[in-house]
């Protein structure tokens, strides 16, 4: 069964939070009016600003959350990471106009609340692969920080 630590886990976090900045800045060029255009800057904007939070909580990771789980002197495991993180949630690969083409503010915002739902699913998934030695206990921030993301989106959706 394969293992992470809390280090692994939140370098998955900011490339995840990197891959959904650049899904809405390429969603921009088709958004159906300039306020739908606005609204994906902004949600582009908000997820530069997650990588920066889990950037702050890596930082703050003890030697032994940053403890190597298995042998890489190939540094294969970052790959396997990153081929990981690219094809859940936002999927590199995927057309962002299937998305967001002809889409309401609304429905841009209901597919972003979805897109957050799906991360917290893929990191509550990830928890039970960290061993707690390793900072298990972090990934509750890193869905906190998730979970916050839904309500700011949420309170664009009321608002």
């Amino acid at each position: 069964m394969l293992r992470y630590n809390a280090d692994e886990v939140l370098e998955m976090a900011e490339r995840m939070e990197q891959n959904g900045a650049k899904f809405y800045r390429k969603a921009m060029d088709y958004a159906a009016d300039k306020a739908a255009e606005k609204m994906l800057g902004e949600l582009a904007a908000m997820e530069d600003e997650h990588e920066r939070t889990f950037s702050d909580m890596r930082a703050e990771l003890t030697l032994k959350e940053k403890e190597p789980v298995a042998f890489d002197p190939d540094n294969e495991q970052s790959f396997y990471l990153q081929a990981m993180v690219d094809r859940n949630v936002f999927d590199m690969s995927a057309d962002p106009s299937e998305q967001v083409s002809g889409k309401t503010m609304q429905e841009i915002l209901q597919t972003a609340i979805g897109l957050e739902k799906d991360s917290i699913v893929f990191y509550l998934g990830l928890k039970e692969l960290v061993p707690e030695r390793l900072g298990k206990g972090r990934l509750d921030n890193i869905v906190q920080e998730e979970y916050s993301h839904i309500a700011t989106l949420s309170a664009k959706l009321d608002g």
